[in-house]
């Protein structure tokens, strides 16, 4: 293994740290040097290895990745394909993967798909051409190129949104139907009839689990969904606004409605101020991710509290294990981490 690092000065000359410069004033050899920078130093003792890295950090010495790259068909970089930029959720999470990765020598390269299949596909090839080591799918779109990299042996994590039928592979996210119920359930308890939704679109797994728990929930509890009172959104705060203006166009309005992401509450929330309805004496709202700018802009908004913060962990441990794997995933692996019902003064 060859490398360098920021290059040193000796008087007018400049020379790069190599490898073999570490292992000198170490006094080891390159390939003990070269086990520590890869991460496996399992035959090196406690001791040595603090050493060693000691005197990596006083050179200053990077290893240069384009050698290791060309023999493993491998480079440190993993890729975040994610629906929306714009939207602090999802931003959220890809901060907490970032750092996750990078605690483990990784760096991360972000894409946005705009939740466009074609997108998507032409990010999935310009990855697979960069080498990179893994790909995490953040909204993950069924298509063509998904389905032909799924195929192959490059790790793939699927965030939030479950894989497509017919595609293996681990999920990270929170159980979205149990989500959903708990907050018909508690629609339900407050009384509020009748009761709406918009939801996202049903082709996101995400977006289909928790309007099929709330929905279920309450015809279970007596109250089902009217057809007038369901409606199909994007996850937009233009959406949200749209679909309220339909909800509450007529005489009979609903009382509560489910929203499917925290921008479509958003949207629900400036419909009903235009009307002159009151959240929630008039028209309970609640949301669902308990987006970061709630702190700033919607402090009022009950929602569902997802551990964006948590789910970078949950992805690098799954990535880990699927480089570990000998073989492609022959199922879905399900991690399903805690939520929270954030109740606040929007019902």
């Amino acid at each position: 293994m060859s490398g360098r690092s920021t290059q040193r000065r000796s008087g007018t000359e400049t020379q790069r740290v190599r490898i073999g410069d570490v292992a000198r004033k170490a006094g080891v050899s390159i390939s003990t040097v070269s086990r520590v920078v890869n991460g496996v130093a399992n035959k090196v003792s406690e001791e040595t290895l603090r050493h060693v890295r000691a005197v990596i950090a006083d050179m200053d010495y990077r290893p240069a990745r384009v050698g290791r790259a060309l023999r493993t068909a491998q480079t440190q970089l993993v890729a975040l394909l994610i629906p929306d930029t714009a939207n602090s959720f999802y931003a959220a999470i890809a901060s907490s993967i970032e750092a996750a990765m990078s605690d483990t020598g990784h760096s991360m390269i972000l894409c946005n798909t705009g939740e466009d299949p074609e997108v998507q596909d032409h990010y999935l090839d310009e990855m697979e051409a960069h080498t990179v080591r893994g790909v995490a799918l953040l909204g993950a779109v069924d298509s063509p190129g998904l389905r032909k990299m799924a195929k192959r042996k490059l790790p793939i994590v699927f965030v939030n949104r479950k894989p497509p039928a017919g595609i293996y592979g681990p999920f990270v996210g929170i159980d979205n139907r149990r989500a959903g119920r708990d907050i018909a359930r508690h629609f339900l308890e407050r009384g509020f009839r009748p009761c709406a939704a918009i939801h996202g679109p049903l082709t996101s797994s995400a977006s289909r689990e928790r309007f099929e728990g709330y929905r279920d929930m309450l015809k279970e509890g007596g109250a089902p969904l009217e057809p007038r009172f369901v409606r199909g959104a994007q996850l937009s705060m233009q959406s949200g606004y749209d679909n309220a203006a339909a909800l509450l166009s007529d005489d009979r309005k609903p009382r509560a409605i489910f929203c499917g992401n925290d921008l479509i509450a958003y949207g629900a929330f400036r419909r009903c101020n235009e009307l002159g309805l009151k959240v929630p004496d008039d028209v309970a709202l609640f949301g669902f991710d308990d987006n970061p700018l709630n702190e700033w802009i919607a402090p009022w908004l009950s929602t569902i509290h997802v551990p964006y913060a948590e789910i970078g962990a949950a992805v690098s441990e799954e990535m880990q294990r699927l480089w570990q794997m000998k073989t492609s995933p022959k199922r879905v692996a399900t991690r399903l981490l805690p939520y929270q019902i954030k109740l606040r003064s929007s019902t």
